[in-house]
């Protein structure tokens, strides 16, 4: 007999052998017929995967991440017997399960797969989903894997890596893939699927190995949800930053600049403005100071950071100078910087924390294919921070940040947030720098903070920087997509890289804390994120203009101006539309450039001395005075711009 123990800490005694569905089968029919995946031990297992020893039994279901993921890896299973029955000769490759849906790269050889092809795949998707087929794992040799693959050199790399021993196939139907498991357990379970686009890929992600064809898809239990699915998707094409940027004219780029790098138009750059305004003013107000680092350094500058290990070889290349073996590089990352701005004098104890603060643009060479609008580009400003501090003023420091996170959240609508703790990947400590208690003492700095703060917070292993463990806040936008926004790290690695010092109170010298920071992360991605999460209409306080004055005729444009100038002297951004145009036009493009507030200038409003407010989306507050506009626009902005 073995035990296993369930989620609640109960524990059921079982046959040897028994399977997770038939724990479920223990529990209720009904969960069982909603069980898709499970995991014993921490290890994801197939619902039919006879368990022998004790151990912890989790559940899942299509409600759970970890069931969708199931779902999909099995959905992408389906996909890749799809191209092989319908295109005769494709080489399969890889077909992970990702955030929504899965892909698969697959070498096409002679055939070209286009959106034309989109509805013949599914067809036959649906088909083998209706047969019911059970997805079964069995194990397999290395010569009997290398033999079923003979002719894919893809698929033949992939087992060259593997232990003979170590490697397993998933059969179902007719089909069989090279797969260390995690499926649903049947194909029946699967009843709405989409293709929803292609696009080239490199093989593992190198530009210098072939090029495959990746087909995208999703699927799911019900057609209801892929329908509800579908009309989000069309509502992300009509919030799509790089769609939006373009109509409000806030950014654009350029090929003859460069493949990611932003250039930002003057609407832009006011927007931009106003965002560091408003993060410097609650800067200033929680002590930290302004600096100014150059957009290059020496190489040996990286090298003793350890970004020159970490970004150098696949990041843009040296630059050399007339002077024989002298080197720089375009700076990764604003932190060495910092550090040497620590390090320009010697401090005490009672100077600490130092607190700099830098708007800091830093490139890296990210591939052409994976460049994607303001999101993923080489150029990028942080809104960095670096804060040195004594040990015991950690905890303090880093819940001082989180307010401030929260703070920044708060004032631009984002109220749908969850925070993560980013810890090592123990199974490879390789990938960091610094020795482990170090790690151990920063990681449960954070932990602590974030529960005293009453965060949600759940920890993932391997997601850390590789020189110390970070806080991230994943943001929910309006259309229910996850973002990773601001992040705050706790770095006792760099202070030993760069010999960081500070006098302590018995004299004697202390290596401080460093805490990195950066509330919107980076300005590119952080206004992408805004445009894509408001659909271009942005809390009032930051919208580039506040009203759009609309005169009926040029009659009205002393009078317009005369409006134009009584806001402004109440600090509100506006301009005048004096265009010889019918009202009714210049109502619907201002509508379109999303302006809060169209004011209505005609015979009426001048004899009285008002005006006529119209708010963007069609309500009609009616003819007011000028001064009750202006109450207006103070009482909305200070319901979300609050103090800091």
């Amino acid at each position: 007999m073995i035990d296993i123990t369930l989620p609640d800490g109960s524990v059921k005694t079982f046959e040897e052998n028994v399977t997770p569905m038939d724990v479920a089968k223990s529990i209720s029919e009904g969960l069982a017929r909603n069980v898709i995946s499970a995991s014993f031990n921490g290890t994801t297992v197939e619902t039919v995967t006879p368990l022998t020893t004790d151990g912890a039994l989790v559940l899942y279901t299509w409600r759970n991440d970890e069931g969708k993921t199931a779902f999909w890896h099995s959905s992408a299973h389906v996909l890749a017997q799809a191209i092989e029955e319908l295109y005769s000769g494709v080489k399969l490759t890889i077909g992970p399960a990702i955030e929504n849906g899965y892909y698969y790269d697959v070498d096409f050889g002679e055939h070209v797969v286009s959106e034309k092809d989109f509805k013949a795949i599914e067809n036959k998707m649906l088909e083998i989903a209706r047969g019911k087929h059970e997805f079964k794992m069995r194990s397999a040799s290395k010569a009997e894997a290398l033999e079923l693959y003979k002719g894919n050199e893809f698929k033949t790399e992939l087992i060259e890596n593997l232990e003979d021993g170590t490697i397993t196939f998933c059969d179902h139907s007719t089909f069989t893939d090279l797969c260390r498991g995690g499926h649903i357990p049947n194909t029946g379970i699967i009843k709405a699927v989409k293709v929803l686009s292609v696009a080239g890929a490199y093989w593992r992600g190198d530009e210098n190995k072939p090029q495959l064809t990746r087909v995208y898809g999703i699927s799911f239990p019900k057609q209801k949800e892929l329908t509800e699915y579908l009309h989000l998707l069309e509502e992300a094409k009509k919030r799509d930053h790089r769609k939006l940027g373009k109509e409000l004219e806030f950014f654009t780029f350029s090929q003859k600049v460069g493949q990611g790098l932003p250039l930002w138009l003057p609407k832009g750059t006011a927007l931009r403005e106003r965002l560091e305004n408003f993060l410097k003013a609650a800067q200033k107000k929680a002590g930290y100071e302004m600096v100014v680092t150059p957009h290059i350094g020496q190489k040996e500058l990286y090298v003793t950071s350890g970004h020159y290990a970490k970004y150098g070889e696949d990041s843009f290349q040296p630059i050399h100078t007339p002077k024989e073996d002298e080197e720089f590089l375009l700076k990764p990352m604003n932190c060495p910087h910092h550090c040497e701005i620590y390090n320009s004098s010697q401090w005490s104890y009672k100077d600490l924390p130092k607190r700099y603060a830098e708007f800091g643009t830093v490139y890296r060479y990210e591939q052409s294919g994976e460049l994607h609008g303001l999101t993923r580009v080489r150029g990028f400003t942080q809104d960095d921070a670096h804060l040195f501090c004594m040990p015991d003023q950690l905890d303090e420091e880093f819940k001082n940040v989180i307010d401030l996170v929260l703070y920044v959240f708060g004032s631009l609508g984002f109220e749908n947030f969850t925070a993560q703790v980013s810890v090592r990947d123990p199974e490879n400590p390789d990938k960091y720098i610094g020795d482990v208690e170090n790690w151990e003492k920063a990681e449960q700095a954070i932990i602590n903070a974030a529960t005293d703060k009453g965060l949600d917070f759940i920890i993932e292993e391997g997601e850390a920087a590789f020189y110390g463990p970070k806080l991230d806040f994943m943001v929910k936008d309006a259309l229910g997509r996850k973002w990773q926004l601001g992040t705050i790290q706790v770095d006792y690695n760099l202070p030993e890289r760069f010999e960081l010092t500070y006098k302590g109170s018995d004299n004697e010298l202390h290596r401080p804390v460093m805490i990195h920071r950066a509330p919107f992360g980076s300005m590119e991605r952080f206004v992408a994120l805004l445009l894509e999460h408001t659909g271009g209409n942005f809390p009032l306080w930051l919208m580039p203009n506040q009203a759009i004055i609309l005169s009926l005729s040029e009659k009205y444009e002393k009078y317009s101006e005369k409006v134009l100038n009584l806001l402004e002297n109440d600090e509100i951004r506006a301009l005048v539309d004096h265009r010889n145009e019918t009202i009714g036009k210049k109502i619907r493009e201002a509508e379109m450039q999303k302006y809060p507030y169209m004011i209505i200038i005609g015979e009426q409003e001048e004899k009285e001395g008002k005006i006529t407010v119209r708010k963007h989306g069609g309500e009609n507050l009616g003819m007011i005075s000028i001064e009750a506009f202006s109450e207006i626009i103070e009482t909305e902005i200070s319901k979300t711009l609050k103090a800091f």
